[in-house]
C-alpha cells in the first residue's frame, strides 16, 4: 500500500511539473475570405478582427487552446484580376463568429516555469465551430436570408516569444477550411433561390485570420518531489 501511495505521488507530481502554467490573453489583426467572390489571394486582411485566447500547457512542447475571434468577410470582384470576376461585379458581406478548440504544438521547447526568455514558432489545428450569415446575391449586391452555423477546420502557423516574465507575445496565420459554400452568397441553402448561385458549387469557402496575439501567463511552479 506504501508504494503505490509513493508511485502515486510521483505521477501526481510528474504531471504537476508540466500542467500549471495557464494563458489568456487578446487577438488583434485582420481577416479576409477566399472564393468565389473577390480576389483570390490566400493571405490579405481587408477588414479588422479580434478575439480572446486561452491556453493549458501541458508541456513544453504542447498546449491545449481555446479561443474566440470574430471579424467580417468582405470582397469585390472589381478588386480581383480575373476578367470575368471584374466583369461579373458582385460583391457581398458578412459576420464570422468562430469558436475554436485543438492542441498547439511548439516546435522548440517553451518552458515557461523558467525566467529565460523564449522564442519557438509553433502550429494549431483542432476543430472550429462558426456562426455566419446565411445570403444570397441579386443585383450584384448581398442580402441577409438567415444566421446558420457550420464546422470549419483551422490550420494555423505562428511564432511566438516570451519577452517578460509573465507575458508571451505571437504573431500568427491561420486559414480555415469551412463546411459551406455559402459564405459569399454564391450558393445559398434556401431552395428559392436557385436561380442565382454561381461559381464552383462543389468548392466549399475559406477565411482567414492574420494578427497577433498578447497572453499572461500565470499559475503554480511544478512540485518539487522527495528522491
Amino acid at each position: 500500500m506504501k508504494r503505490i501511495f509513493i508511485y502515486i505521488s510521483l505521477i501526481f507530481c510528474t504531471l504537476n511539473t508540466f500542467a500549471q502554467i495557464h494563458e489568456i490573453g487578446v487577438f488583434a489583426g485582420g481577416i479576409n475570405y477566399i472564393g468565389d467572390v473577390g480576389p483570390t489571394d490566400y493571405i490579405a486582411p481587408n477588414e479588422p478582427a479580434f478575439g480572446i485566447v486561452y491556453k493549458w500547457n501541458r508541456s513544453p512542447r504542447h498546449a491545449w487552446r481555446f479561443s474566440y475571434y470574430q471579424g467580417k468577410l468582405r470582397a469585390n470582384d472589381i478588386d480581383s484580376e480575373v476578367p470575368s470576376r471584374k466583369l461579373r461585379g458582385n460583391t457581398f458581406e458578412n459576420k464570422v463568429k468562430e469558436f475554436s478548440l485543438g492542441l498547439e504544438f511548439n516546435f522548440m521547447d517553451f518552458d515557461l516555469h523558467d525566467n529565460q526568455k523564449k522564442v519557438t514558432p509553433y502550429v494549431f489545428t483542432g476543430v472550429n465551430y462558426f456562426i455566419y450569415d446565411e445570403i444570397f446575391i441579386a443585383g450584384k449586391e448581398s442580402y441577409l436570408d438567415y444566421q446558420s452555423s457550420a464546422f470549419a477546420l483551422p490550420m494555423v502557423i505562428g511564432v511566438k516569444a516570451r519577452l517578460f516574465s509573465n507575458f508571451v507575445v505571437g504573431a500568427e496565420v491561420g486559414a480555415r477550411y469551412t463546411f459551406t459554400d455559402n459564405l459569399d452568397g454564391s450558393n445559398p441553402k434556401n431552395n428559392n433561390f436557385d436561380n442565382l448561385r454561381f461559381g464552383n458549387l462543389n468548392s466549399n469557402d475559406w477565411y482567414v485570420f492574420s494578427g497577433l496575439t498578447l497572453t499572461y501567463t500565470f499559475g503554480q511552479n511544478p512540485c518539487f518531489c522527495a528522491e
